[in-house]
């Protein structure tokens, strides 16, 4: 079978190329606007390059012609805070999947710990065993309703005991594979 995207709606091209770029990792992008912290939950998103160390995510409408407060917060503060989602934070993550009001905080709404671990950044998700601290490097200009954002990587928090001498990284993150959540593990 030979599918044409051009003949494919939005919605059922979202889900087929969802369903088959697996696993993809998921994450909070938390960023804060005026004292709020937006922590939405992402996975379509992907490293980049690693020289400007890079990744770039896709950020969808909120509404017809409005965008997420996370794009809108990223835009308007240029940083975003990427915290990493394992078995014991996923519930939560499911949470925020819920739409809220701009002035309305995902933190405080589902009581999710977070700590501010660089004064320049928005604060990371206390239970995340690996963070990334990213400044907004460009958009990708596209048609439709979907914007990618390049987001440059500064920093990384990584607990302690999940990395070693050889730098080699040893987390327990959480995947989409399409509609449902897998645990990355490594073979």
């Amino acid at each position: 079978m030979i599918l044409n995207y051009d003949e494919v709606n939005d919605l059922d091209r979202y889900k087929i190329m969802s369903d088959t770029v697996v696993p993809r990792p998921i994450a909070w992008i938390v960023t804060e606007d005026e004292g709020v912290i937006n922590a939405a939950p992402f996975s379509y998103f992907i490293p980049l390059s690693s020289n400007p160390a890079t990744l770039i995510v896709a950020i969808g409408e909120k509404t017809p012609n409005v965008p997420k407060d996370t794009l809108a917060n990223i835009l308007k503060n240029k940083k975003a805070t990427i915290c990493f989602t394992n078995k014991d934070n996923l519930e939560q993550l499911k949470l925020c999947a819920t739409p809220l009001k701009k002035e309305q905080s995902e933190v405080v709404e589902y009581n999710i710990q977070t700590q501010k671990v660089l004064e320049d950044f928005p604060p990371m998700i206390s239970s995340s065993q690996s963070t990334l601290f990213c400044e907004y490097y460009d958009t990708v200009k596209l048609p439709g309703k979907t914007t990618p954002v390049i987001l440059e990587i500064k920093k990384q928090f990584i607990e302690d005991d999940r990395i070693d001498d050889k730098m080699h990284i040893n987390v327990e993150n959480v995947g989409r594979c399409g509609a449902f959540f897998s645990a990355m593990v490594k073979i």
